[in-house]
Parts: structure tokens; C-alpha cells; sequence
């Protein structure tokens, strides 16, 4: 079992923060990794980046946004509750290397799996921007610790609520046609990181993007995570789940997850049903 010990609610309660206790976890986990976890017995397995791993603490940190029925379990777990499943490091580790400058967007939650590479990318000597954004000044997450771990960070919303008004996409295009960028990590949202390909592939700056397919296992041996890179079928789990931006077959995935979350739309529906009638 591994147990909660830090639960915080972000963005108006819609994405939760949880700090849990797995030392061989934390251990062994590096920038880019994800896990699975499983909340009990009859439980989805759901793949999440961490966000944070401490060696000494021996714990790790995730973030999600509430969006299924999943999920939604996952939001009732309190402080001393426990998942009963959780695997990991699982996945490949960024590919960290000094190059110059480097840009790092963000979008919504994946700005805390951007946070550990943003992180190292600096430490190993990288002059490194950071660009997060959200719809609006509540959806921000982490701006403080992204503050911390870039050389310089802009912040956007959608509404103009704080920072800049606007996408994420348009401060990135100024800072690249000022030249010198030497590589751009973009995690978010897949519109987002399609966007961004698009503009870094004009300025011919290598591109890295972190994918979310629908994933089961874990271990490449379902299928499920499948991806088109290259015009050669990749699986997240295993060859990922970071991409050359400049590769990734976008239209294919998006539909693949379109067709997932109207599923699981429906079971998170009928799941608040049944609760909130107990």
C-alpha cells in the first residue's frame, strides 16, 4: 500500500496534488518517468508523470486534473489513505544535455511534468525560458516552483486574467525570432504541443513533446499507447512517452483520445451518480 501524506487542491479544486510514501519508487525515479497507479481492487490503472521524487523523503508527487470517473475516486482519497497500486519509474528518462538556451512550455497540468526537466535542464548549465500557461489566472499551477527552477519565466492566460493575453504559442514565436534557441520542451494539452511543433519546426529548432495516450500496462505489451512517430508506430509506455515534436502524428492521436474521454465522460457521470446517492 502507499499512502498519501500531502494532498493539496489546485485550480478551484480541479486538479489535485498528492505527495505518496514509495521509497523504491523515489528511489530509482529520473525527469520525464511516469507511474501507474491504481487506487483499489476494482480500479482503472492510470498513467501519471510525476511531478517531484524525494530520495530522502521517499516519497513522489503527482498532479491530475479531475476529468472521469477515475479520477474522481482518486480526488476522495484524503491525507493517510492509500493507493493500493503503484509502478514505476516506468517510461524513458529525458534526454538532459547543455546546449545554450532552451525554451520550456507549459500548458494546464502539464506544467507539472515539465517542472523536474525545466529543473535539471538548468542545472546542468542550460540557459533555460520558461513559458506556462492556462485559461485563466486560477487554472495556473506551480508558477512559483517554475519561477525557481528557469532562469526566467513568462506567464499566459487565455483571458488576459494575468500575464500575457494570449497563447503560449505567440510569446514562444518572440523569443525564437530573437534567435539562438537551441531546443524547445513543450508538455501540455496535444492542440499545444501540435502548435508548438508546427512554429519551432519553421525556426528548424529541435522540438521534445511529452505524450498522453490511452495506456494499460505500462510494459509495450497491450498496444494501447500506441503512437504514429515518423510514420512508424511507437509505444509511450516503453520508446516514450517523450517524442521529437517535429514526428509525432497529431490528427491520429487526438482522435485516439477524443474517443477515450467520451467514455470515460460517461462512467465519471454515472459514478457521481451512485455517490452522491449513498
Amino acid at each position: 500500500m502507499f499512502k498519501i501524506v500531502r494532498r493539496e487542491e489546485m485550480s478551484e479544486g480541479t486538479v489535485i496534488l498528492n505527495e505518496i510514501e514509495a521509497p523504491l519508487i523515489a528511489k530509482k525515479a529520473l525527469p520525464g518517468q511516469f507511474v501507474i497507479l491504481k487506487a483499489g481492487e476494482d480500479g482503472e490503472r492510470i498513467p501519471l508523470t510525476m511531478a517531484e521524487s524525494n530520495k530522502e523523503k521517499g516519497t513522489i508527487t503527482i498532479i491530475y486534473m479531475v476529468v472521469g470517473k477515475s479520477t474522481a475516486i482518486f480526488r476522495d482519497l484524503k491525507v493517510g489513505d492509500d493507493y493500493q497500486d503503484v509502478i514505476g519509474p516506468l517510461g524513458k528518462a529525458t534526454h538532459l544535455e547543455k546546449v545554450g538556451k532552451v525554451i520550456c512550455v507549459g500548458g494546464g497540468t502539464g506544467v507539472a511534468v515539465l517542472h523536474p526537466i525545466t529543473r535539471a535542464l538548468k542545472e546542468i548549465g542550460n540557459d533555460v525560458t520558461c513559458i506556462i500557461g492556462a485559461r485563466s489566472k486560477d487554472l495556473l499551477i506551480l508558477e512559483d516552483q517554475m519561477r525557481a527552477a528557469s532562469h526566467d519565466l513568462l506567464v499566459c492566460t487565455d483571458d488576459g486574467s494575468y500575464g500575457h493575453h494570449g497563447f503560449v504559442t505567440e510569446v514562444m514565436k518572440d523569443l525564437l525570432e530573437q534567435g539562438d534557441i537551441k531546443q524547445v520542451v513543450a508538455i501540455g494539452p496535444v492542440p499545444m504541443m501540435k502548435a508548438v511543433s508546427a512554429i519551432t519546426k519553421e525556426f528548424d529548432v529541435p522540438t521534445m513533446v511529452s505524450l498522453n495516450p490511452i495506456m494499460v500496462d505500462g510494459t509495450g505489451m497491450c498496444g494501447g499507447c500506441r503512437v504514429t512517430v515518423g510514420n512508424e508506430t511507437k509505444f509511450a509506455c516503453v520508446d516514450g512517452p517523450e517524442f521529437d515534436g517535429h514526428q509525432v502524428d497529431y490528427n491520429e492521436l487526438m482522435l485516439r483520445l477524443q474517443a477515450y474521454l467520451e467514455d470515460e465522460k460517461k462512467c465519471h457521470e454515472s459514478y457521481c451518480t451512485i455517490r452522491d446517492a449513498q
